[in-house]
């Protein structure tokens, strides 16, 4: 991945930290950006050659900004996201507009930063990190499923548009993942979750990144439109 630049939202922490240091350990210069200009520091210094900048996927205005200051991106990776879990029936409509204006409209605000510059060089990775639960469904999860089962369906929009210019678009559906954001849950719904799960773990950051790596490389190069389960099985 050498001359080629990554662009990895949500990359201060989580998956999106793992994603960008095993996309520079392959050789890509990397972006790595997300609200907390604090973490984002403290995460460039971890990796040689690494910039970053502030982004607010809520914030047309700061998308924008953020891809403008990063330059040229070869490589994009759509990992930011967020939650507000609640019941469908006691779900306010801030929330769910919240989660579907950072998880869905956000990443597809990012693409529509980077498709130029990638139809221009005749080359481009697009890797959008969608969900188990996109895919299967989650009670309390009305808006972040469907921002994530959007997520898959919008992948394969953009492969179908893309694919003529050499640009391939895929989604990892990633499962249980110990991150800070499943830290926070109830041992109790930890261990239900681990009972569904075949290879009797629950995956780390870099079991995701070891995905993107692949999927941003010339080995991927004939694979496009499809969405890549990193869950031990939990999801078939």
């Amino acid at each position: 991945m050498t001359n080629r630049t990554a662009f990895v939202t949500g990359a201060s922490r989580g998956i999106g930290l793992a994603c960008a240091k095993g996309l520079a350990a392959a050789g890509a210069k990397v972006v790595l950006a997300a609200r907390d200009a604090a973490r984002l520091e403290a995460a460039v210094s971890a990796i040689p050659g690494a910039a970053w900048v502030e982004l607010d996927l809520a914030s047309p205005d700061s998308i924008k900004a953020a891809f403008q200051k990063a330059g040229r991106v070869d490589i994009l990776v759509n990992n930011a996201a967020i939650t507000k879990d609640n019941l469908a029936l006691r779900m306010k409509k801030e929330d769910w507009d919240a989660v579907i204006a950072t998880n869905l409209t956000g990443a597809f605000l990012a693409i529509q930063q980077v498709l130029p510059g990638m139809m221009k060089e005749r080359w481009g990775r697009i890797i959008n990190i969608s969900s188990v639960v996109g895919e299967a469904g989650n009670p309390g999860q009305a808006n972040y499923v469907a921002s994530k089962a959007g997520l898959i369906g919008l992948t394969k929009s953009i492969a179908q548009e893309m694919g003529s210019r050499n640009i391939t678009v895929n989604a990892i559906a990633p499962g249980f993942i110990e991150t800070d954001m499943t830290a926070v849950l109830a041992d109790e719904l930890k261990a239900g979750m681990l009972a569904r799960v075949p290879l009797k773990r629950f995956g780390k950051p870099e079991d995701v990144a070891a995905a993107v790596r692949f999927l941003a490389s010339e080995e991927a190069a004939y694979i496009t439109g499809h969405v890549l389960d990193v869950n031990g099985g939990m999801y078939m």
